[in-house]
């Protein structure tokens, strides 16, 4: 009676738990990748997230090698085919085994291990099972076969089962070990991992020991050698899978958090691989002159959807994993059509008003600073349209005098630029050739804003994001002016020529930037559909060589643009109401007459100069309060100062230090003597019309 109540009392507690649904058990596991999908689900980049164990997708036993199923039966399971779950021959034959005081044989069919893997409780954690745990694993079994199929239980098997090391699942272990999908296994490679499967960490001699006895059980046609050759080398070396590989790190590292996951972002897979493959070719072609990195992104203009984000491209990168795209640079000249946008709007300026590309010394708390054009050399007086379009330094500076740091400063927040925390006077008159630091994500989106007509709003990268209502930053006819001055090969012919990279076969409006020592390129520009924004540098932060926004990143700009357009086309933007078109000449003709667009109110026909004779002249260089430094590595009479007048008077003389000098009416070269030294210039009635003070320091004084 007692043994009755015994075996009923476990018979009751190991009746088992009815095994979830096989489809449930596939749709819940969950791969050791996370995916980052573009717009239509096309797979962009694949990144590991979880570092516990190493499993790839589901393999469905369809693509399955046969010869892999036919070693792991006759492995594991000879007669899996004919059991409902248990095999009582094999059990037999093991307890008979035991209690002859023979060593324990194991019995465990595959739908036992795959009941224990799909209940844990099955699992003691010393790794041997008491009369009741192998009870519970008999019953789970049983009642596994009554609701799966044999080709269920198989498939499930070799997808949750360890093999060897972090490697889990046949889809895994087929990769890591051979570099192979599950379909592609032969039956030397099956043999060796069925061989793996009873002790995984067993050094490669026993496991092709095991290989080989495999083999000659279930007489395959495969030798022993062959089977101890591949153990050796597979074995003896760590698993070859990558951890990660696609067309966007940067954003996979960014967004994708949890295994399994499927992120579909707005990204256009064969955009993103085009983006990509341009810049490296042209990060290539600047290798010799230290140029490793680069970043691009592609944008829609009407929804704000990212479609292209390459954040790191240099196929010498020694940084890659760093995102170019979100980094903040310097920004170069890059900011100056935001400038001279609110110059416009303000009607401070016109788009023909003048401007003098002259020596403009200015006063600041940190000295006097002196602003430079690209080329080291002044253009004289020039036009707003090309002031911006050859990307004039001096001119932007006048602007900025005209608008003010501060206004200058609020409107590049509002367009996006977040990064300019301080106050405008913190910037300085640097401001205007873009000494602030800024990122393309930035860039792209402030230049959108622009082709947008003025209207600001969120990029998305996420199909999920909000479109966002959009606001107005500038006003329709300054945001028309500046892209038609962006798109006016003409308006930039001074500084780069008629024939540039800059200059598309449809309408485009386009601006690059070179920041200080050439560390950092930009060229952002955008089309009616499109904005593309490109950057070229080193993410170290050291400088290029030779290397200017027309040559550096404008190149991969315009394969970039010529890819979107190949069929697409792009008109100019129809202008706005407050616009009208009026013939315009200047006297004298510092540039032809032309036909040139005004915010209605401020039109005219003629722009003059003031005649020079009539100008009060003043001492043009060198400026007040400059301190000039002698290098003693160059001979005195090869450091000459220039002393010049504007306008250049034959009335007129130089006075240094009280004596007089030379006449004014053309520049003069002095030979520079240390000390504090004041010129003036004096007419010959004895009029004193400027006078200066400068400084000649020895090196060390």
């Amino acid at each position: 009676m007692l043994l009755i109540g015994a075996a009923l009392w476990l018979f009751l507690i190991t009746r088992p738990t009815p095994p979830p649904p096989f489809a449930e058990i596939r749709s819940n596991f969950r791969p050791s990748e996370a995916y980052l999908l573009d717009r239509h689900g096309e797979v962009l980049h694949t990144l590991r997230v979880d570092f516990g164990q190493r499993r790839l997708t589901w393999t469905p036993l369809a693509e399955v090698s046969p010869a892999l199923v036919n070693a792991l039966i006759a492995a594991e399971d000879r007669r899996f085919f004919q059991h409902r779950g248990v095999d009582w021959r094999a059990l037999a034959a093991a307890a008979s085994s035991v209690l002859r005081g023979g060593p324990a044989r194991g019995a465990s069919t595959l739908s036992m291990q795959v009941a224990a893997m799909l209940d844990p409780r099955l699992t003691p954690p010393e790794g041997r099972r008491g009369l009741e745990q192998k009870l519970r694993q008999l019953r789970a079994a049983l009642a596994l076969e009554r609701r799966w199929s044999k080709a269920q239980i198989l498939e499930t098997y070799l997808n949750l089962v360890d093999f060897r090391g972090e490697l889990k699942g046949i889809a895994a272990t087929a990769a890591g070990l051979f570099g192979k999908s599950p379909a592609g296994l032969d039956e030397t490679e099956a043999l060796l991992l069925a061989a793996i499967l009873p002790s995984p960490g067993a050094g490669a001699g026993r496991i092709g020991h095991r290989a080989c006895a495999i083999a000659a059980a279930g007489r395959f046609q495969t030798e022993c050698a062959a089977l101890r050759q591949l153990a050796s080398a597979v074995l003896n070396q760590p698993p070859r899978l990558p951890s990660q590989h696609g067309v966007a790190l940067q954003l996979a590292q960014r967004l994708l958090r949890q295994p399994g996951e499927r992120l579909q972002t707005t990204l256009d897979a064969p955009l993103q691989r085009q983006t990509a493959t341009i810049l490296s070719q042209q990060l290539a072609g600047l290798e010799r002159h230290n140029a490793r990195d680069g970043a691009a992104i592609v944008v829609d203009n009407a929804s704000g959807d990212i479609l292209a984000y390459v954040g790191s491209a240099g196929p010498l990168s020694s940084a890659s994993q760093v995102d170019g795209v979100g980094a903040r640079r310097q920004a170069g000249s890059t900011l100056k059509p935001f400038l001279y946008g609110l110059a416009l709007e303000k009607r401070y300026l016109t788009a023909a008003s003048l401007l003098h590309d002259a020596p403009l010394p200015l006063e600041t708390t940190a000295g006097l600073y002196l602003p430079q054009n690209y080329e080291r050399d002044f253009k004289g007086w020039v036009s707003v349209r090309t002031a911006l379009g050859s990307s004039l330094n001096i001119p932007a500076v006048r602007a900025l005098l005209l608008v003010g740091m501060e206004p200058l400063r609020d409107r590049l927040r509002e367009l996006g630029y977040l990064g300019l925390t301080d106050a405008g006077e913190f910037y300085g008159y640097a401001l205007a050739l873009g000494a602030a630091d800024v990122s393309l994500l930035e860039q792209v989106n402030a230049y959108r804003t622009l082709a947008n007509g003025g209207l600001f709003g969120p990029l998305r990268l996420l199909p999920g994001d909000p479109i966002g209502e959009p606001r107005r930053i500038m006003s329709p006819p300054s945001a028309f002016l500046v892209a038609d001055i962006l798109g006016d090969r003409t308006g930039r012919a001074l500084t780069f020529g008629l024939s540039n990279p800059l200059a598309t076969r449809f309408w485009t409006a386009v601006k690059t930037g070179t920041s200080n020592n050439m560390r950092d390129n930009w060229c952002i520009g955008f089309s009616r559909r499109y904005t593309v924004g490109v950057w070229v540098g080193n993410f170290e932060g050291d400088a290029m060589q030779d290397v200017s926004g027309v040559s550096g990143a404008a190149p991969a700009w315009l394969e970039i643009m010529n890819a979107l357009h190949q069929v697409l086309p792009s008109e100019p933007p129809p202008a706005p109401a407050a616009i009208i078109a009026a013939e315009v000449r200047f006297e004298p003709a510092v540039e032809p007459a032309r036909r040139e667009w005004f915010i209605a109110g401020t039109e005219t026909g003629l722009v003059r100069l003031p005649d020079p004779a009539t100008r009060t002249p003043q001492i043009e260089t060198p400026p007040n309060g400059v301190v000039i430094a002698l290098d003693p590595d160059i001979p005195r009479q090869n450091q000459a100062v220039l002393f010049a007048s504007r306008p250049a008077r034959g009335d007129a003389y130089f006075l240094l230090d009280g004596a007089r000098l030379a006449p004014a009416d053309r520049a003069y070269q002095w030979l520079p003597l240390p000390g504090r030294h004041t010129l003036e210039l004096v007419g010959h009635d004895g009029e004193r019309y400027h006078r200066i003070e400068f400084q000649v320091r020895l090196p060390g004084g």
